[in-house]
C-alpha cells in the first residue's frame, strides 16, 4: 500500500463537527443506561463536605464521563478529552472537560469509593440481568481473589511504597500502588470484577482480603449462584480468608505455604496413592498412548491451623511434578504443590479446577492494557476511584461483548476497543432523523450490527435493584 496522491501541509483540517471516532459508544453507553448507571450514581455517591463545590456538582454525569472516556481507551485524565471531540456533544448530553472530572476525582474520599464500590456491584447484577455477562451462574460460580502491583514513579503519589512484584518468574520490589481484586466467573463465562481495592504498594497480598471474599460471594449468591468455590493463591490460604469463605456458604480452595506440618502431611501419602492428572490440552504418546506429563496428584485429610480458633479439617490435595534439575538421580526428585479444600469433586478434577485460579490474570492484563495502564493523580482517594470506575467499565466491555458472540464474549478489551468501540462515523440528519454513516467495508460489520441490534432491541431500560 501507497499513497495515491502528492500532499501539501494544508491539506489536513481538523473542522468537521459531525464526525465522530468512537460510534460504538453509542450502543455501549445505551447498554449501560439500560442498566440504570446513571440511576445507581445519583443514588449511591453523595457529596456533603465538598472543597470545591462546583467541583462535585452533577457526580453521576461526570462519573459517566469518565467511565465513556475509558471505554475508548483512556488511561489518564487528560485522555478523557477524547469524549469532547467531533461531534460528541450531538449524540450525548452532559460532555465534560479533563480538568473538571479531575476537580470531581479529587472531591473523593474513603466513603465515597466505598460509595462507587456499591455502584459497581449493583451495576454487574443489572448486567446479570440484561445480558449473558455471567451465564451458567445456577450450575457453578467461580470466585477468585489476588492483587498486583501497578508501578509508579516519582515523589508525588499518596501511598506508594515498595512491594514484592514479580518480573520474568523473579520476585522484585518495586515502587507503586497495589490493587486487590475479587472475580466472578463460570464455565461459559469470561471472568467479571466483582469488587476491586486501591492499597499501598507495602500492603501484604492478604490484607483485606476476608472482607472482600465475603462480598464478592456475596454478590455471586444475588446474581443466582447456589454452588460457589472460592480460590486463592498461598498469600490468602490464612485463616480469616477461609473462614469468612465458610461462613459465606461457599466452598474454598486456597494453596498453602508449606511448613513442617504440611510437609509431614505429604509424607504420609502412600506411594499407591498417586493419581496421573490430565491437563486440559495435554497431549499422549502416539507411541505409548501415555501422558507426555509427570504430573501427580494424590490426597490426605489435614486440619490446617491447629491450636487457633479457626481451625478446619478438609482435603489437602498435592500436585507433584519431577524435579527437571535431578532428572538424573537414582530414585526421583519430585516438587510438592499442596492445596486445601472442602471441595467434594474428584482429586484430579479438583486439581484442574483449582489451577484454573490464573484466569484472573486475564483481568489484570486487561485492565493495565487499559484505563489502569498509569494511576493518574497524585491523590490517593483519586486513584482509589479511578480504580473502580476501571472495573465498571471492565464489567460494561465484557456484557457488551456477550450480545454480540462467543468470541467477543471473552475478547480483551482492546479488541473490542478496536473492533466496536473507536469505529469512525459521521452524523447526518436525512428528513429529520439522526443517522451514523460508517466505513464502508469495515471488516466488523457484521458483529457491530450485532451489538447494535441487540442493544436497541426495546426501548425500555431496566432498572438496577
Amino acid at each position: 500500500m501507497k499513497l495515491s496522491h502528492a500532499w501539501r501541509r494544508s491539506a489536513a483540517v481538523f473542522d468537521d463537527e459531525n464526525l465522530v471516532s468512537c460510534a460504538g459508544l453509542v450502543p455501549v453507553l445505551e447498554l449501560a443506561e439500560q442498566a440504570g448507571l446513571s440511576v445507581l450514581l445519583d443514588e449511591h455517591v453523595v457529596f456533603r463536605c465538598e472543597r470545591i463545590k462546583s467541583g462535585a456538582a452533577n457526580p453521576a454525569a461526570k462519573l459517566t464521563s469518565v467511565i465513556a472516556g475509558m471505554v475508548c481507551g483512556a488511561d489518564s485524565v487528560d485522555d478523557l478529552d477524547v469524549v469532547r471531540s467531533g461531534g460528541m456533544k450531538k449524540l450525548f448530553d452532559a460532555v465534560y472537560a479533563p480538568s473538571t472530572l479531575g476537580i470531581l476525582l479529587r472531591e473523593f474520599t474513603h466513603g465515597h469509593t466505598r460509595q462507587l464500590t456499591r455502584v459497581l456491584r449493583g451495576h454487574l447484577l443489572a448486567l446479570t440481568t440484561r445480558t449473558g455477562v455471567l451465564a451458567g451462574i445456577e450450575e457453578r460460580a467461580l470466585v477468585d481473589i489476588d492483587s498486583f502491583l501497578r508501578p509508579v514513579y516519582g515523589h508525588a503519589k499518596q501511598g506508594a511504597s515498595f512491594g514484592h512484584t514479580k518480573i520474568a518468574n523473579r520476585q522484585v520490589l518495586r515502587k507503586g500502588l497495589s490493587p486487590l481484586a475479587t472475580t466472578i466467573s463460570t464455565a461459559n463465562a469470561a471472568p467479571v470484577i466483582a469488587g476491586i481495592r486501591l492499597r499501598a504498594g507495602k500492603a501484604g497480598s492478604g490484607k483485606g482480603a476476608a472482607s472482600m471474599v465475603t462480598e464478592a460471594v456475596n454478590t455471586a449468591k444475588t446474581a443466582g449462584a447456589k454452588n460457589i468455590l472460592v480460590r486463592g493463591d498461598s498469600a490468602y490460604g490464612n485463616g480469616k480468608v477461609i473462614a469468612a469463605a465458610v461462613k459465606a456458604g461457599a466452598e474454598f480452595s486456597f494453596v498453602l505455604t508449606k511448613n513442617q506440618s504440611v510437609s509431614r502431611a505429604i509424607g504420609a501419602i502412600a506411594d499407591h496413592a498417586w493419581t496421573p492428572v490430565h491437563y486440559p490440552g495435554e497431549v499422549t504418546d502416539p507411541d505409548t498412548g501415555a501422558l507426555i506429563s509427570d504430573a501427580e496428584v494424590a490426597e490426605i485429610g489435614y486440619t490446617a491451623f491447629a491450636g487457633t480458633t479457626e481451625a478446619i479439617t478438609a482435603r489437602l490435595i498435592v500436585r507433584r511434578v519431577r524435579d527437571r534439575n535431578h532428572l538424573d538421580e537414582l530414585f526421583p526428585v519430585w516438587r510438592y504443590h499442596p492445596f486445601f479444600t472442602n471441595s467434594t469433586a474428584p482429586v484430579t478434577s479438583a486439581d484442574i479446577t483449582h489451577r484454573q485460579h490464573a484466569i484472573i490474570e486475564s483481568v489484570f492484563a486487561d485492565l493495565i492494557d487499559g484505563p489502569m495502564a498509569h494511576l493518574p493523580s497524585g491523590s490517593f482517594s483519586a486513584n482509589s476511584a479511578w480504580t473502580v470506575l476501571a472495573a465498571i467499565t471492565h464489567n460494561l466491555l465484557r456484557a457488551a461483548g456477550t450480545l454480540i458472540d462467543r468470541a467477543h464474549a471473552v475478547a480483551r478489551g482492546a479488541t473490542l476497543r478496536r473492533r466496536l468501540i473507536n469505529v469512525p462515523a459521521r452524523i447526518a440528519r436525512p428528513q429529520g432523523h439522526r443517522t451514523l454513516h460508517l466505513p464502508q467495508h469495515w471488516p466488523h460489520t457484521g458483529q457491530w450490527n450485532t451489538l447494535w441490534n441487540n442493544t436497541f432491541s426495546n426501548n425500555i431500560r431496566q432498572v438496577a435493584v
